[in-house]
């Protein structure tokens, strides 16, 4: 049950609305034409229970130097 899946992936994202962004931003980007979006994201959450998302995404301080960079 996705229930399930959704418990698993709260051990490493501890806000929900955290993980719900998270998860539409991976099905986005993880869906395959011709399958369907409900087996995309029970993937996501899948690899969410084992795996550290939230690790993966930069941090405020990295955003700021990418934008200091450009600006530059």
């Amino acid at each position: 049950m996705r229930s399930d899946l959704i418990f698993g992936a709260l051990t490493h994202v501890s806000n929900r609305y955290q993980l719900c962004q998270l998860a539409s931003k991976a099905t986005r980007k993880l869906h395959k034409p011709n399958t369907r979006v409900q087996d995309t994201t029970n993937e996501v959450m899948v690899r969410f229970r084992y795996s550290n998302p939230v690790a993966a995404t930069p941090t405020v301080e990295e955003k700021t130097k990418v934008q200091q960079r450009r600006a530059a």
